[in-house]
Protein backbone atom coordinates (compact mmCIF):
# COMPACT_ATOMS: atom_id res chain seq x y z
CA UNK A 1 0.00 0.00 0.00
CA UNK A 2 2.88 2.34 0.84
CA UNK A 3 4.52 1.57 -2.47
CA UNK A 4 1.29 2.27 -4.35
CA UNK A 5 0.90 5.65 -2.60
CA UNK A 6 4.53 6.54 -3.30
CA UNK A 7 4.07 5.71 -6.98
CA UNK A 8 0.96 7.93 -7.19
CA UNK A 9 2.80 10.79 -5.48
CA UNK A 10 5.71 10.50 -7.91
CA UNK A 11 3.30 10.42 -10.85
CA UNK A 12 1.56 13.58 -9.63
CA UNK A 13 4.91 15.30 -9.12
CA UNK A 14 6.05 14.38 -12.61
CA UNK A 15 2.75 15.58 -14.03
CA UNK A 16 3.20 18.93 -12.31
CA UNK A 17 6.71 19.19 -13.68
CA UNK A 18 5.43 18.56 -17.18
CA UNK A 19 3.01 21.45 -17.15
CA UNK A 20 4.18 24.44 -19.15
CA UNK A 21 3.42 27.93 -17.86
CA UNK A 22 0.52 29.65 -19.57
CA UNK A 23 1.60 31.83 -22.48
CA UNK A 24 1.80 35.53 -21.68
CA UNK A 25 2.15 38.06 -24.48
CA UNK A 26 5.13 40.35 -23.82
CA UNK A 27 4.32 43.98 -23.17
CA UNK A 28 4.69 46.26 -26.17
CA UNK A 29 8.16 47.89 -26.18
CA UNK A 30 6.82 51.08 -27.80
CA UNK A 31 5.10 54.28 -26.59
CA UNK A 32 1.33 54.30 -26.13
CA UNK A 33 0.94 57.24 -28.54
CA UNK A 34 2.40 58.10 -31.92
CA UNK A 35 5.14 60.74 -31.75
CA UNK A 36 3.09 63.23 -33.76
CA UNK A 37 -0.39 63.14 -32.26
CA UNK A 38 -1.68 65.55 -34.91
CA UNK A 39 -0.77 63.03 -37.59
CA UNK A 40 -3.23 60.48 -36.21
CA UNK A 41 -6.19 61.93 -38.07
CA UNK A 42 -9.69 60.48 -38.07
CA UNK A 43 -10.88 58.33 -40.93
CA UNK A 44 -11.62 54.73 -41.90
CA UNK A 45 -9.58 51.96 -40.29
CA UNK A 46 -7.07 50.32 -42.61
CA UNK A 47 -7.83 46.78 -41.39
CA UNK A 48 -11.50 47.27 -42.27
CA UNK A 49 -10.81 48.82 -45.69
CA UNK A 50 -10.42 46.43 -48.61
CA UNK A 51 -7.80 47.39 -51.15
CA UNK A 52 -10.47 47.76 -53.85
CA UNK A 53 -12.09 50.45 -51.74
CA UNK A 54 -8.80 52.17 -51.01
CA UNK A 55 -7.35 52.22 -54.54
CA UNK A 56 -9.93 53.75 -56.87
CA UNK A 57 -7.94 53.64 -60.12
CA UNK A 58 -9.47 50.86 -62.29
CA UNK A 59 -6.16 50.28 -64.10
CA UNK A 60 -4.34 49.88 -60.80
CA UNK A 61 -7.02 47.49 -59.54
CA UNK A 62 -6.56 45.31 -62.62
CA UNK A 63 -2.80 45.27 -62.08
CA UNK A 64 -3.22 44.27 -58.43
CA UNK A 65 -5.55 41.42 -59.39
CA UNK A 66 -3.02 40.19 -61.94
CA UNK A 67 -0.21 40.42 -59.37
CA UNK A 68 -2.18 38.39 -56.81
CA UNK A 69 -2.66 35.70 -59.47
CA UNK A 70 0.76 35.66 -61.11
CA UNK A 71 3.45 36.92 -58.73
CA UNK A 72 5.96 34.11 -58.21
CA UNK A 73 7.04 35.18 -54.74
CA UNK A 74 3.41 35.08 -53.63
CA UNK A 75 3.11 31.58 -55.07
CA UNK A 76 6.09 30.54 -52.94
CA UNK A 77 4.44 32.07 -49.86
CA UNK A 78 1.21 30.18 -50.57
CA UNK A 79 3.13 26.92 -51.06
CA UNK A 80 4.85 27.43 -47.71
CA UNK A 81 1.45 27.77 -46.07
CA UNK A 82 0.39 24.45 -47.60
CA UNK A 83 3.66 22.88 -46.44
CA UNK A 84 3.09 24.09 -42.87
CA UNK A 85 -0.54 22.91 -42.96
CA UNK A 86 0.56 19.43 -44.03
CA UNK A 87 3.25 19.35 -41.33
CA UNK A 88 0.62 20.29 -38.73
CA UNK A 89 -1.61 17.43 -39.92
CA UNK A 90 1.30 15.01 -39.59
CA UNK A 91 2.01 16.04 -35.99
CA UNK A 92 -1.68 16.16 -35.08
CA UNK A 93 -2.12 12.57 -36.28
CA UNK A 94 0.14 11.40 -33.41
CA UNK A 95 -2.66 12.20 -30.94
CA UNK A 96 -4.90 9.47 -32.40
CA UNK A 97 -4.41 5.69 -32.46
CA UNK A 98 -2.70 4.12 -35.45
CA UNK A 99 -4.58 1.17 -36.96
CA UNK A 100 -2.91 -1.26 -39.35
CA UNK A 101 -3.99 -4.41 -41.08
CA UNK A 102 -1.27 -7.03 -40.56
CA UNK A 103 -0.83 -10.28 -42.40
CA UNK A 104 1.97 -12.82 -42.08
CA UNK A 105 2.81 -16.40 -42.83
CA UNK A 106 5.67 -18.73 -42.01
CA UNK A 107 6.67 -22.24 -43.05
CA UNK A 108 9.54 -24.16 -41.45
CA UNK A 109 11.01 -27.55 -40.56
CA UNK A 110 12.82 -28.71 -37.39
CA UNK A 111 15.52 -31.40 -37.86
CA UNK A 112 15.02 -34.75 -36.15
CA UNK A 113 17.98 -34.28 -33.79
CA UNK A 114 16.46 -31.07 -32.52
CA UNK A 115 12.80 -32.01 -32.44
CA UNK A 116 13.00 -34.02 -29.22
CA UNK A 117 11.15 -37.02 -30.55
CA UNK A 118 13.57 -38.10 -33.23
CA UNK A 119 11.41 -37.11 -36.19
CA UNK A 120 11.39 -34.12 -38.50
CA UNK A 121 8.71 -31.61 -37.56
CA UNK A 122 7.18 -29.54 -40.33
CA UNK A 123 5.24 -26.48 -39.25
CA UNK A 124 3.42 -23.54 -40.73
CA UNK A 125 1.47 -20.58 -39.36
CA UNK A 126 -0.68 -17.89 -40.95
CA UNK A 127 -1.92 -14.74 -39.21
CA UNK A 128 -4.31 -11.94 -40.21
CA UNK A 129 -5.01 -9.24 -37.66
CA UNK A 130 -5.81 -5.60 -37.04
CA UNK A 131 -3.14 -3.86 -34.97
CA UNK A 132 -3.76 -0.74 -32.91
CA UNK A 133 -1.02 1.34 -31.29
CA UNK A 134 -1.52 4.43 -29.18
CA UNK A 135 0.64 6.58 -26.94
CA UNK A 136 -1.21 7.87 -23.90
CA UNK A 137 -0.23 11.54 -23.70
CA UNK A 138 -0.31 11.88 -19.91
CA UNK A 139 2.24 14.67 -19.77
CA UNK A 140 1.25 16.71 -22.83
CA UNK A 141 4.32 15.99 -24.97
CA UNK A 142 2.32 15.26 -28.10
CA UNK A 143 -0.14 18.03 -27.29
CA UNK A 144 2.75 20.49 -27.02
CA UNK A 145 4.21 19.37 -30.35
CA UNK A 146 0.78 19.66 -31.96
CA UNK A 147 0.24 23.14 -30.57
CA UNK A 148 3.68 24.21 -31.78
CA UNK A 149 2.96 22.87 -35.28
CA UNK A 150 -0.43 24.55 -35.31
CA UNK A 151 1.05 27.94 -34.39
CA UNK A 152 3.81 27.51 -36.94
CA UNK A 153 1.18 26.84 -39.60
CA UNK A 154 -0.83 29.89 -38.57
CA UNK A 155 2.36 31.99 -38.58
CA UNK A 156 3.06 31.04 -42.19
CA UNK A 157 -0.50 32.01 -43.08
CA UNK A 158 0.00 35.44 -41.50
CA UNK A 159 3.35 35.75 -43.25
CA UNK A 160 1.59 35.04 -46.55
CA UNK A 161 -0.98 37.71 -45.75
CA UNK A 162 1.80 40.16 -44.87
CA UNK A 163 3.54 39.47 -48.17
CA UNK A 164 0.29 39.86 -50.08
CA UNK A 165 -0.30 43.24 -48.42
CA UNK A 166 3.26 44.32 -49.22
CA UNK A 167 2.79 43.20 -52.81
CA UNK A 168 -0.35 45.31 -53.17
CA UNK A 169 1.42 48.39 -51.78
CA UNK A 170 4.49 47.78 -53.96
CA UNK A 171 2.39 47.43 -57.12
CA UNK A 172 0.61 50.67 -56.25
CA UNK A 173 3.92 52.48 -55.64
CA UNK A 174 5.38 51.19 -58.91
CA UNK A 175 2.22 52.22 -60.76
CA UNK A 176 2.25 55.73 -59.30
CA UNK A 177 5.90 56.07 -60.28
CA UNK A 178 5.09 55.06 -63.85
CA UNK A 179 2.15 57.49 -64.03
CA UNK A 180 4.39 60.28 -62.75
CA UNK A 181 7.03 59.51 -65.36
CA UNK A 182 4.35 59.49 -68.06
CA UNK A 183 3.32 62.97 -66.97
CA UNK A 184 6.93 64.15 -66.81
CA UNK A 185 7.57 62.78 -70.30
CA UNK A 186 4.52 64.61 -71.59
CA UNK A 187 5.73 67.87 -70.00
CA UNK A 188 9.20 67.34 -71.44
CA UNK A 189 7.82 66.69 -74.93
CA UNK A 190 5.70 69.84 -74.74
CA UNK A 191 8.71 71.84 -73.60
CA UNK A 192 10.89 70.46 -76.39
CA UNK A 193 8.24 71.40 -78.94
CA UNK A 194 7.94 74.90 -77.51
CA UNK A 195 11.72 75.39 -77.46
CA UNK A 196 12.03 74.19 -81.05
CA UNK A 197 9.51 76.83 -82.14
CA UNK A 198 11.31 79.49 -80.08
CA UNK A 199 14.68 78.50 -81.54
CA UNK A 200 13.26 78.77 -85.04
CA UNK A 201 11.90 82.28 -84.26
CA UNK A 202 15.24 83.39 -82.78
CA UNK A 203 17.06 81.93 -85.80
CA UNK A 204 14.93 83.93 -88.21
CA UNK A 205 15.46 87.04 -86.10
CA UNK A 206 19.21 86.48 -86.16
CA UNK A 207 19.13 86.15 -89.92
CA UNK A 208 17.29 89.47 -90.10
CA UNK A 209 19.63 91.13 -87.60
CA UNK A 210 16.99 91.40 -84.85
CA UNK A 211 18.81 89.08 -82.45
CA UNK A 212 22.37 88.04 -81.67
CA UNK A 213 24.27 84.78 -81.88
CA UNK A 214 24.43 84.77 -78.08
CA UNK A 215 20.64 84.54 -77.81
CA UNK A 216 20.46 81.86 -80.47
CA UNK A 217 23.15 79.70 -78.85
CA UNK A 218 21.58 80.10 -75.42
CA UNK A 219 18.21 78.98 -76.79
CA UNK A 220 19.83 76.06 -78.63
CA UNK A 221 21.64 74.97 -75.47
CA UNK A 222 18.39 75.09 -73.52
CA UNK A 223 16.69 72.96 -76.20
CA UNK A 224 19.41 70.30 -76.11
CA UNK A 225 19.24 70.21 -72.31
CA UNK A 226 15.50 69.54 -72.54
CA UNK A 227 16.07 66.81 -75.11
CA UNK A 228 18.58 65.20 -72.75
CA UNK A 229 16.05 65.40 -69.91
CA UNK A 230 13.41 63.80 -72.14
CA UNK A 231 15.74 60.90 -72.97
CA UNK A 232 16.46 60.42 -69.28
CA UNK A 233 12.75 60.34 -68.45
CA UNK A 234 12.11 57.85 -71.26
CA UNK A 235 14.81 55.58 -69.81
CA UNK A 236 13.30 55.87 -66.35
CA UNK A 237 9.90 54.97 -67.82
CA UNK A 238 11.34 51.77 -69.24
CA UNK A 239 12.84 50.84 -65.88
CA UNK A 240 9.59 51.67 -64.06
CA UNK A 241 7.57 49.59 -66.53
CA UNK A 242 9.97 46.67 -66.14
CA UNK A 243 9.64 46.81 -62.35
CA UNK A 244 5.85 46.90 -62.56
CA UNK A 245 5.86 43.98 -65.00
CA UNK A 246 8.08 42.01 -62.60
CA UNK A 247 5.77 42.62 -59.66
CA UNK A 248 2.63 41.80 -61.62
CA UNK A 249 4.13 38.74 -63.27
CA UNK A 250 1.92 38.82 -66.34
CA UNK A 251 0.45 42.20 -67.24
CA UNK A 252 -2.96 41.88 -68.96
CA UNK A 253 -3.20 43.28 -72.48
CA UNK A 254 -6.69 44.75 -72.05
CA UNK A 255 -6.10 47.06 -69.11
CA UNK A 256 -8.77 49.71 -68.51
CA UNK A 257 -7.86 53.42 -68.69
CA UNK A 258 -6.14 54.80 -65.62
CA UNK A 259 -6.37 58.00 -63.62
CA UNK A 260 -3.78 60.74 -63.44
CA UNK A 261 -2.01 61.65 -60.20
CA UNK A 262 -4.52 64.36 -59.31
CA UNK A 263 -7.50 61.99 -59.29
CA UNK A 264 -6.21 58.96 -57.38
CA UNK A 265 -8.14 59.98 -54.25
CA UNK A 266 -5.74 58.69 -51.58
CA UNK A 267 -5.02 61.99 -49.86
CA UNK A 268 -8.01 61.89 -47.47
CA UNK A 269 -6.10 59.57 -45.15
CA UNK A 270 -6.97 56.64 -42.91
CA UNK A 271 -7.17 56.51 -39.14
CA UNK A 272 -3.95 55.63 -37.34
CA UNK A 273 -5.59 54.62 -34.06
CA UNK A 274 -3.49 53.73 -31.04
CA UNK A 275 -0.24 51.76 -31.35
CA UNK A 276 -1.43 49.05 -28.97
CA UNK A 277 -4.53 48.44 -31.10
CA UNK A 278 -3.14 48.91 -34.59
CA UNK A 279 0.23 47.17 -34.42
CA UNK A 280 -1.17 43.92 -33.03
CA UNK A 281 -3.40 43.65 -36.11
CA UNK A 282 -0.52 43.77 -38.58
CA UNK A 283 0.00 40.35 -40.15
CA UNK A 284 3.78 40.43 -39.64
CA UNK A 285 3.31 41.14 -35.94
CA UNK A 286 0.68 38.39 -35.68
CA UNK A 287 3.09 36.00 -37.41
CA UNK A 288 5.86 36.88 -34.93
CA UNK A 289 3.49 36.30 -32.01
CA UNK A 290 2.42 32.91 -33.38
CA UNK A 291 6.07 31.90 -33.78
CA UNK A 292 6.56 32.90 -30.15
CA UNK A 293 3.60 30.74 -29.12
CA UNK A 294 5.09 27.82 -31.06
CA UNK A 295 8.41 28.25 -29.27
CA UNK A 296 6.55 28.37 -25.93
CA UNK A 297 4.71 25.13 -26.71
CA UNK A 298 7.95 23.41 -27.71
CA UNK A 299 9.36 24.05 -24.25
CA UNK A 300 6.52 22.06 -22.69
CA UNK A 301 7.01 19.25 -25.17
CA UNK A 302 10.76 19.15 -24.45
CA UNK A 303 10.17 19.00 -20.68
CA UNK A 304 7.58 16.24 -21.08
CA UNK A 305 10.19 14.08 -22.81
CA UNK A 306 11.78 13.51 -19.34
CA UNK A 307 8.64 11.74 -18.14
CA UNK A 308 7.48 8.16 -18.67
CA UNK A 309 6.11 7.31 -22.11
CA UNK A 310 3.06 5.06 -21.90
CA UNK A 311 2.16 3.12 -25.05
CA UNK A 312 -0.72 0.74 -25.67
CA UNK A 313 -0.54 -1.89 -28.41
CA UNK A 314 -3.36 -4.33 -29.22
CA UNK A 315 -4.24 -6.73 -31.96
CA UNK A 316 -7.31 -8.71 -32.90
CA UNK A 317 -7.41 -11.23 -35.72
CA UNK A 318 -7.24 -14.84 -36.74
CA UNK A 319 -4.43 -17.41 -36.86
CA UNK A 320 -4.12 -20.96 -38.10
CA UNK A 321 -1.66 -23.58 -39.27
CA UNK A 322 -3.27 -23.58 -42.72
CA UNK A 323 -4.86 -21.09 -45.04
CA UNK A 324 -8.04 -23.14 -45.41
CA UNK A 325 -8.74 -22.92 -41.67
CA UNK A 326 -7.42 -19.37 -41.17
CA UNK A 327 -10.73 -17.87 -40.14
CA UNK A 328 -11.60 -20.62 -37.67
CA UNK A 329 -9.18 -19.49 -34.94
CA UNK A 330 -9.49 -16.16 -33.05
CA UNK A 331 -6.25 -14.54 -31.86
CA UNK A 332 -5.73 -11.37 -29.84
CA UNK A 333 -3.07 -9.60 -27.83
CA UNK A 334 -2.77 -6.55 -25.59
CA UNK A 335 0.64 -5.10 -24.73
CA UNK A 336 0.83 -1.97 -22.56
CA UNK A 337 4.32 -0.60 -22.02
CA UNK A 338 6.00 2.19 -20.13
CA UNK A 339 9.43 3.68 -20.78
CA UNK A 340 11.24 6.14 -18.52
CA UNK A 341 14.54 7.66 -19.71
CA UNK A 342 17.30 7.11 -17.17
CA UNK A 343 20.51 8.07 -18.95
CA UNK A 344 21.01 9.79 -22.31
CA UNK A 345 24.17 11.81 -21.66
CA UNK A 346 22.20 15.08 -21.40
CA UNK A 347 20.30 14.73 -24.70
CA UNK A 348 16.89 15.58 -23.20
CA UNK A 349 18.29 18.38 -21.06
CA UNK A 350 19.93 19.88 -24.10
CA UNK A 351 16.58 19.64 -25.91
CA UNK A 352 14.99 21.80 -23.21
CA UNK A 353 17.87 24.27 -23.44
CA UNK A 354 17.39 24.50 -27.20
CA UNK A 355 13.66 25.10 -26.80
CA UNK A 356 14.19 27.81 -24.18
CA UNK A 357 16.88 29.52 -26.28
CA UNK A 358 14.55 29.51 -29.27
CA UNK A 359 11.86 31.14 -27.16
CA UNK A 360 14.28 33.89 -26.16
CA UNK A 361 15.00 34.41 -29.86
CA UNK A 362 11.27 34.44 -30.62
CA UNK A 363 10.62 37.05 -27.91
CA UNK A 364 13.36 39.28 -29.28
CA UNK A 365 12.05 38.81 -32.82
CA UNK A 366 8.52 39.68 -31.68
CA UNK A 367 9.66 42.82 -29.87
CA UNK A 368 11.85 43.86 -32.80
CA UNK A 369 8.93 43.39 -35.19
CA UNK A 370 6.77 45.60 -32.97
CA UNK A 371 9.43 48.30 -32.81
CA UNK A 372 10.02 48.27 -36.57
CA UNK A 373 6.27 48.45 -37.18
CA UNK A 374 5.95 51.41 -34.80
CA UNK A 375 8.80 53.22 -36.51
CA UNK A 376 7.36 52.53 -39.97
CA UNK A 377 3.92 53.87 -39.06
CA UNK A 378 5.35 56.89 -37.24
CA UNK A 379 7.57 57.79 -40.21
CA UNK A 380 4.69 57.46 -42.67
CA UNK A 381 2.34 59.51 -40.50
CA UNK A 382 4.92 62.29 -40.40
CA UNK A 383 5.46 61.98 -44.16
CA UNK A 384 1.72 62.25 -44.75
CA UNK A 385 1.53 65.60 -43.01
CA UNK A 386 4.76 66.95 -44.48
CA UNK A 387 3.94 65.91 -48.05
CA UNK A 388 0.46 67.41 -47.83
CA UNK A 389 1.99 70.79 -46.97
CA UNK A 390 4.69 70.39 -49.63
CA UNK A 391 2.14 69.61 -52.33
CA UNK A 392 0.12 72.66 -51.34
CA UNK A 393 3.19 74.90 -51.57
CA UNK A 394 4.22 73.32 -54.88
CA UNK A 395 0.80 73.98 -56.37
CA UNK A 396 0.96 77.62 -55.26
CA UNK A 397 4.42 77.91 -56.81
CA UNK A 398 3.15 76.35 -60.04
CA UNK A 399 0.29 78.83 -60.13
CA UNK A 400 2.70 81.72 -59.56
CA UNK A 401 5.06 80.54 -62.30
CA UNK A 402 2.15 80.16 -64.72
CA UNK A 403 1.03 83.72 -63.99
CA UNK A 404 4.62 84.94 -64.35
CA UNK A 405 4.85 83.31 -67.81
CA UNK A 406 1.62 85.00 -68.88
CA UNK A 407 3.06 88.36 -67.85
CA UNK A 408 6.36 87.61 -69.63
CA UNK A 409 4.53 86.73 -72.86
CA UNK A 410 2.55 89.98 -72.67
CA UNK A 411 5.68 92.06 -72.04
CA UNK A 412 7.53 90.31 -74.86
CA UNK A 413 4.66 91.00 -77.21
CA UNK A 414 4.83 94.67 -76.21
CA UNK A 415 8.57 94.67 -76.92
CA UNK A 416 9.59 95.30 -73.31
CA UNK A 417 11.68 92.12 -72.83
CA UNK A 418 13.55 89.74 -75.13
CA UNK A 419 12.60 86.16 -75.86
CA UNK A 420 15.17 84.73 -73.45
CA UNK A 421 13.17 85.99 -70.49
CA UNK A 422 10.14 84.20 -71.89
CA UNK A 423 12.16 81.02 -72.24
CA UNK A 424 13.31 81.44 -68.66
CA UNK A 425 9.68 81.74 -67.55
CA UNK A 426 8.79 78.57 -69.48
CA UNK A 427 11.66 76.71 -67.86
CA UNK A 428 10.57 77.80 -64.38
CA UNK A 429 6.98 76.73 -65.05
CA UNK A 430 8.04 73.31 -66.32
CA UNK A 431 10.29 72.87 -63.29
CA UNK A 432 7.41 73.78 -60.97
CA UNK A 433 5.10 71.33 -62.76
CA UNK A 434 7.67 68.56 -62.50
CA UNK A 435 8.17 69.27 -58.81
CA UNK A 436 4.42 69.14 -58.20
CA UNK A 437 4.13 65.81 -60.04
CA UNK A 438 7.00 64.33 -58.05
CA UNK A 439 5.50 65.43 -54.75
CA UNK A 440 2.06 64.09 -55.69
CA UNK A 441 3.65 60.77 -56.56
CA UNK A 442 5.50 60.74 -53.24
CA UNK A 443 2.26 61.56 -51.44
CA UNK A 444 0.39 58.72 -53.15
CA UNK A 445 3.21 56.27 -52.53
CA UNK A 446 3.30 57.28 -48.87
CA UNK A 447 -0.46 56.73 -48.61
CA UNK A 448 -0.14 53.24 -50.14
CA UNK A 449 2.69 52.30 -47.77
CA UNK A 450 0.77 53.69 -44.78
CA UNK A 451 -2.20 51.53 -45.75
CA UNK A 452 0.13 48.53 -45.63
CA UNK A 453 1.83 49.65 -42.39
CA UNK A 454 -1.54 49.94 -40.63
CA UNK A 455 -2.44 46.37 -41.62
CA UNK A 456 -4.75 47.15 -44.54
CA UNK A 457 -7.59 44.73 -45.14
CA UNK A 458 -6.09 42.90 -48.09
Amino acid sequence: MLQKGLFCWIALLLSACAQNAEFQRPSLPVPVQWPDAAAATAGPEAVKTHWRSFFADPRLQALIVAALENNRDLRIAVARVEEARAQYKIVRADRLPTVNLLGSGSVGATPADLSGNGTVINGQRFDLSTGVSYEVDFWGRIAGQTEAARNSFLATEEARRAFQLSLIADVASAYFNLVQLDELAQLAQQSVGSRELSLAVIGRGRDLGASYDFEYEQARGALEALRSDLLSVEHQRVLARNRLNYLVGNVPLDLPPGLDLDHQGLTAGIAAGLPGEVLLQRPDVMAAELRLKAAHANIGAARAAFLPKVALTAGLGVASQGLSSLFNGLAWNFQPSIALPLFDDGRLSAGVDVAEARKVIAVADYEKTIQLAFREVADLLSAREALARQVQSAQLNESAQSRRLEISLARHKAGLINVLEVLDGERNLVSAQQNTAQLRRAQLESAAQLYKALGGGA
